[in-house]
């Protein structure tokens, strides 16, 4: 069943974040996940969103994702992330 992680993220040091946003593809990319959004300008249609970007990936499991996100490549590359950013990220079961 698909699943998908939803990220949201309080830039704290862009430097940083960059570093890790220019390493992500090539790690993730290594998976079979499917990026399906990154916005660092979403429209709020409700209530209150003090983040400064949502990135939302599809996995074809849960194992997939956890896979990615425990990964020694993606590790290596959450260092930047977690410098330079403050972050939310929950994993999502799809319907069916």
């Amino acid at each position: 069943m698909t699943v998908y992680v939803l990220a949201q993220l309080r830039f704290t040091d862009r430097a940083a974040y960059d570093r890790y946003q220019a390493a992500f593809m090539a790690v993730f990319q290594r998976f079979d996940g499917r990026l399906l959004a990154a916005d660092e300008k979403p429209s709020v249609l409700e209530g209150e969103w003090q983040r400064d970007k949502v990135v939302l990936m599809a996995f074809p499991s849960e194992a997939a994702a956890r896979a990615f996100a425990g990964s020694p490549e993606y590790q290596a590359i959450s260092v930047d992330r977690k410098a330079g950013a403050d972050t939310l990220s929950l994993l999502v079961h799809g319907l069916g």
